[in-house]
């Protein structure tokens, strides 16, 4: 397990997608960190205070560049209609959203992630018994 942990952080526009009208554009900050290696965090700009925050696994967004990737609330692809965006679909009890987003800026956040924590190696990053400490009650005994 590695100790010096370090957080990315990049900014980008998505825009969201709906039937019959313009696209909307939405800020949206794309978080790595370290401490939970397998995991990217896009968190979206809802209003002037307030941030909507989706975890999902890196691999997602690596493979979503390339080909359709994911099954459950998440999926990503590029589009058809331009090759140099991608498509992320949300899905949730309280709604669904479509993004178009640029393909170079996710690959170039995804670099940079790479450039951290190498495909492959984000099990040296874990802390298994932390994590195990924090999943169990201390009154078992």
């Amino acid at each position: 397990m590695r100790n010096d942990h370090v957080t990315l952080r990049s900014t980008a526009v998505f825009d969201l997608l709906a039937p019959r009208t313009p696209a909307v554009p939405v800020k949206v900050e794309l978080r790595y960190d370290t401490r939970d290696p397998y995991a990217v965090v896009a968190a979206f700009r809802t209003g002037r205070a307030g941030w909507v925050e989706w975890v999902y696994a890196r691999d997602l967004l690596a493979d979503g560049l390339l080909a359709d990737a994911g099954d459950g609330d998440v999926r990503i692809r590029p589009s058809v209609e331009d090759p140099e965006s991608v498509l992320i679909e949300l899905n949730s009890p309280s709604g669904h959203a479509m993004f178009e987003a640029s393909a170079q800026e996710l690959a170039d956040f995804l670099d940079r992630t790479y450039d951290v924590v190498l495909p492959g190696n984000e099990h040296l990053w874990v802390d298994v018994d932390d994590a195990l400490t924090h999943l169990i009650p201390n009154d078992l005994t």
